[in-house]
């Protein structure tokens, strides 16, 4: 099972289309509070269109509420300050993958603490980022390939 942590998500559009992500490929999102939205907020709903009703949602009022509820979970922080790549990485059965405020990523102490446990999603150099709901994509793929895409479909149907 895959988990896609979003620490104080501040864009609702960006969570929006992570929600939607992790509708279409099973995964559940964990938000940890404060938002930089209501989650009633018209655009979070639009860009996670329909979605929502298949969607594994759960909420925390802060990250330490997170590690109570979460304890000796499986986890990755994705970050640009990390020197290993996140496909160099076999992942679990059961994984979290972090990701950090849109305008200033994962806080450095929690990087600085589990530096083991960062990945970067390589880019060309001089550039600030990757949206971040491109990164939960990026990331989302790479973990179900790793697992051949099970109970996802293979084919279209119509």
């Amino acid at each position: 099972m895959l988990n896609i942590v979003l620490l104080e998500p501040e864009i609702p559009q960006n969570t929006g289309n992570i929600a939607r992500t992790c509708a279409s490929s099973g995964a559940i999102l964990h938000m940890i509070k404060p938002f930089g939205f209501k989650i009633d907020n018209a655009k979070l709903k639009r860009a996670g269109m329909d979605y929502w009703f298949h969607l594994d949602i759960r909420y925390y009022e802060n990250i330490e509420d997170f590690w109570q509820k979460n304890p000796n979970c499986d986890f990755y922080l994705f970050t640009k300050k990390a020197s290993n790549s996140y496909i160099d990485i076999s992942y679990g059965d059961n994984v979290y993958f972090f990701f950090g405020r849109e305008s200033t990523g994962l806080p450095e102490d929690l990087i600085d603490k589990y530096r083991e446990r960062a990945l970067r999603i390589p880019m060309k150099a001089g550039l600030r980022s990757l949206n971040q709901s491109n990164s939960v994509a990026i990331a989302t793929y790479e973990y179900l390939r790793q697992k051949n895409f099970e109970g996802l479909l293979e084919s279209f149907e119509s």
